[in-house]
C-alpha cells in the first residue's frame, strides 16, 4: 500500500513563490558583488544598459517624461522587480520538480551573460565568471529553501508508510515504540523555512550592501584625491573675475543661481547607469581616424598640458523652457585643436566623433573646434579634478554645442570622420546632427505660483547664449512694455549672465515673462517648442500674486 501523503503536500504556493523570490534575489546580489570586486557592471546594470541602448526612442522618452532625472534609477528597479516576479513564478513551478527552476536561473544566466559581454566596461571572460557564480548562488538558494520545507514533511511521509507496511503485513503497530515523527505540516516546517528564508535573504541583502560599498570605494577615488593641478597662469584673472561677479548686487539677490554651480550641485544627464570608475594610471585618449599621425596620451601627459581656464555654460538638449539642466563651471584643460594639430588632421575630416569607457558616442562638425570658441579636453571642474561623474579622468567641453553631441564624458577616444560616415548616439534617435545651444533666459526668482509681498520685489534670473554672450535681458509684467533688466558681470562670452529687475507689484494676479538678446543682437523667440529634435524655444513664463 502507498503512502496517502504527497511529499511536496507542505510546500505551498506562498511558500514557493517566495523561495523563488529569494533565490531570483541572491543571483542577482551574488552578481552585482562579483561584479563589483572585479569592477565590471553587474548583470542588472548590463541588463539596464541594453534596455536603454536598444530600446525605441519613444520608451526612452517615455521614461524621461515619467520620472524625469530619476529615470535610471526607475530602470534599475523596474529591471529588479521583473527579475523577483520572474523568480515567483519560477518558484511555482518548480514544487513538483525543481527543474524550471534551474532552467529559469539558468536563463535568467545566460541573458545576463549576454549583457555583460557585450558592454564596453565588461568582457567575455569577467561576464562568464559573474554569471555562473550569480546562477550557482540562485539554483543553490532554491535547492535549500525547498529542503527546508520538504524535510520535515518527508520525515512524516517516512514514518505513515511504516505504519501503514506494518498493518499490510499483519503486525499490530506499538505506537509508543516507534520514533516520533515531525508532525506533518506543522510548526516545524513553517519554523525550519522561515528561519532559511529569513537568513538567505538577510545574506543577499549583505551582498547588495556590500557590492554598493565596493563601488563607492574605488581606484579611481583614490587617484582622484592624490590628483594636482597645474597652477595655470590665467587661474588667478578667473578667480578674480568670478569673485568681482559675486560682489554685484545682482548676484546677491536671494533667489538668484550662483554664476558658477558648485559641482555637487551641477546638473548630470548622461546614459550610464553604472558611472565609469577609470584608474588614471591605466588610462589613455587615443586621437586617430583621418589624422596624418594617431596619437596616444597619458593622463599625466595632459595634466601637464592643462593650462587654459575658462568658464563655460553647458546646457542639456532636453532642458524644457525654465528648466535647470543648464549650469556655468569653470573648466581646466588642454585646446582641442592643439591635440588634433599634433595628430594633423586631414583634408575632408569635418566631424569630431568620441567615444566614452562606456562607449558612449558623440560628433560634431571639425569646424566648430576651429571657429575661436572654447572647445578642450578638461581635466578639471571649478578648481578640482573632474569629479567622477562628471568625467573623471577626462571629458569633452565644447562652447555653444549642447551635451548630446559634443560633451563627451569618460573620453577614451577622439576620431576623426566625416559627417556622412557617422552618428553619434542620439542622432538614430531622432535628435538633430548639429545642437547648437539656443538663446535661453530663465526666471529664479520668484518661484511660479509664489504669492509675494513688499514694495519692491527683485526679479531676477540667468540668461545664456554660449559662443555668443548676452547682449541685453527684458522683462514683461502683466501686458506692460518691455524693461530692460540690470545685467550682472560677464565671465566672457562661453558663460551666462546674470539678470535683475526691481519691480513695485500691484495687488492681484500678475504673469511675468523673459527673454534674452544675444551678441548677434538676435532675440531669443516667443516661439515655444518642445526639447526635441534640437532644444526648447520660447520665452520662460511665471505666474504671481501679490
Amino acid at each position: 500500500m502507498t503512502s496517502s501523503i504527497a511529499p511536496d503536500a507542505h510546500i505551498t504556493k506562498p511558500k514557493a513563490a517566495l523561495a523563488g523570490v529569494v533565490a531570483g534575489a541572491a543571483a542577482l546580489a551574488a552578481g552585482e558583488f562579483i561584479a563589483s570586486i572585479a569592477g565590471r557592471p553587474g548583470p542588472v546594470t548590463a541588463v539596464a544598459n541594453r534596455v536603454v541602448d536598444e530600446a525605441p526612442t519613444w520608451f526612452v522618452d517615455f521614461g524621461k517624461n515619467i520620472f524625469g532625472l530619476n529615470d535610471k534609477a526607475a530602470l534599475i528597479a523596474g529591471t529588479i522587480v521583473i527579475a523577483l516576479v520572474f523568480g515567483a513564478v519560477l518558484g511555482l513551478a518548480s514544487r513538483r520538480t525543481r527543474l524550471p527552476g534551474i532552467a529559469g536561473i539558468g536563463l535568467f544566466g545566460v541573458i545576463g551573460l549576454y549583457a555583460m559581454a557585450v558592454d564596453a566596461q565588461s568582457g567575455l571572460g569577467a561576464a562568464i565568471f559573474i554569471a555562473l557564480f550569480a546562477v550557482g548562488s540562485g539554483v543553490a538558494t532554491l535547492y535549500i529553501l525547498f529542503a527546508s520545507m520538504r524535510g520535515p514533511v518527508m520525515a512524516g511521509v517516512i514514518a505513515k508508510a511504516q505504519e501503514e507496511a506494518m498493518a499490510d503485513a499483519g503486525r499490530s503497530v506499538d505506537r509508543d515504540s516507534m520514533p516520533t515523527p515531525a508532525p506533518v505540516g506543522a510548526d516545524v516546517s513553517r519554523r525550519t523555512f522561515v528561519g532559511w528564508t529569513g537568513g538567505l535573504a538577510a545574506l543577499t541583502g549583505l551582498g547588495a550592501l556590500g557590492a554598493r560599498s565596493l563601488r563607492a570605494r574605488t581606484s579611481a577615488n583614490e587617484a582622484r584625491e592624490g590628483v594636482e593641478l597645474v597652477q595655470a597662469a590665467s587661474a588667478s584673472d578667473v578667480d578674480a573675475q568670478v569673485s568681482a561677479a559675486n560682489l554685484t548686487e545682482v548676484a546677491q539677490t536671494d533667489g538668484i543661481t550662483p554664476i558658477v554651480v558648485p559641482n555637487d550641485e551641477f546638473y548630470r544627464i548622461d546614459t550610464a547607469l553604472l558611472v565609469p570608475q577609470v584608474d588614471p594610471s591605466d588610462w589613455q585618449l587615443t586621437i586617430d581616424g583621418m589624422v596624418d599621425t594617431p596619437l596616444t596620451f597619458t593622463y599625466e601627459e595632459l595634466l601637464a598640458r592643462a593650462t587654459t581656464i575658462m568658464p563655460v555654460t553647458l546646457s542639456c538638449v532636453s532642458n524644457p523652457i525654465g528648466g535647470d539642466l543648464v549650469g556655468n563651471a569653470v573648466f581646466q584643460g588642454v585646446p582641442l585643436t592643439e591635440l588634433l594639430d599634433e595628430a594633423g588632421v586631414q583634408d575632408g575630416a569635418t566631424q569630431v566623433s568620441s567615444r566614452s569607457v562606456d562607449g558612449w558616442t558623440c560628433g560634431f562638425p571639425t569646424d566648430v573646434a576651429y571657429d575661436g570658441r572654447t572647445a578642450m579636453v578638461a581635466i578639471a571642474m571649478n578648481g578640482e579634478p573632474l569629479p567622477i561623474e562628471h568625467g573623471f579622468p577626462a571629458r569633452l567641453v565644447v562652447a555653444g554645442l549642447y551635451g548630446y553631441v559634443s560633451a563627451t564624458k569618460w573620453l577614451d577616444r577622439i576620431t576623426m570622420t566625416t559627417l556622412e560616415d557617422f552618428n553619434g548616439y542620439w542622432i538614430p534617435r531622432g535628435w538633430s546632427k548639429l545642437g547648437p545651444v539656443k538663446t535661453q533666459s530663465r526666471i529664479d526668482t520668484p518661484r511660479n505660483g509664489e504669492r509675494i509681498s513688499g514694495d519692491t520685489v527683485a526679479i531676477a534670473g540667468v540668461a545664456w547664449a554660449p559662443d555668443r554672450g548676452i547682449e541685453m535681458v527684458e522683462v514683461q509684467i502683466d501686458e506692460g512694455p518691455w524693461e530692460v533688466a540690470e545685467l550682472g558681470a560677464t565671465l566672457g562670452d562661453n558663460a551666462w549672465r546674470q539678470w535683475r529687475l526691481d519691480w513695485t507689484p500691484t495687488s492681484g494676479d500678475h504673469r511675468v515673462r523673459v527673454r534674452a538678446t544675444d551678441g548677434t543682437g538676435t532675440t531669443q523667440t516667443e516661439e515655444r517648442t518642445q526639447p526635441a529634435p534640437n532644444g526648447a524655444s520660447g520665452w520662460h513664463t511665471i505666474a504671481i500674486s501679490a
